[in-house]
């Protein structure tokens, strides 16, 4: 069930997306397809949202999304590079605009000395400009899933906006 914050968030999105007439698929591994669960909560969303890679192994993150072997190989699929490389590859694979990703250790097991579990690597943007963000907090398996999907659709709402230069119209009473 996706709490009430998250609900106000897809329908920014939603709203934003609509307006500008662009679309957005997603690439998640840990999260399994959460954000993109997050992103069809909202009527019509057919709209806008294309579909989603749920790349749970690297074989699935090299052969639909393009992600480099090497990177993976030397860096894992816990890096920056890895999460922006999926951005790139699920606009490319899914022919949008935008993507989403997510790739991380949500636990309880997985993680290693230099990459624990809690930590979760998000990206949005395009094929040209992608933003990211590490999450590095371990709070157990559903709510580091919880707050990864979260952290990956309000990083997406800022992104859009400073995008698009959107500002909400207010209305005069």
């Amino acid at each position: 069930m996706i709490d009430f914050e998250s609900k106000i968030i897809s329908r920014e999105v939603s709203q934003i997306l609509w307006e500008i007439e662009k679309t957005v698929g997603t690439a998640e591994s840990c999260t399994g397809g959460r954000i993109a669960e997050s992103l069809i909560s909202i009527p019509g969303a057919s709209k806008y949202f294309k579909g989603g890679v749920v790349c749970y192994v690297d074989e699935i993150k090299e052969r639909l999304l393009d992600v480099d072997a090497q990177v993976l190989e030397e860096q894992t699929a816990v890096c920056e590079e890895v999460a922006r490389q999926m951005v790139k590859g699920a606009c490319k694979t899914l022919n949008t605009d935008f993507a989403i990703a997510a790739t991380g250790f949500a636990g309880p097991t997985g993680g290693t000395k230099d990459i624990p579990v809690g930590t979760i690597w998000l990206a949005c943007g395009t094929p040209e400009e992608q933003v990211t963000l590490k999450v590095e907090e371990d709070h157990g398996r559903d709510i580091n899933l919880a707050i990864a999907t979260h952290k990956a659709m309000q990083m997406f709402l800022d992104f859009l906006k400073t995008e698009t230069g959107y500002v909400e119209e207010v209305k005069k009473y």
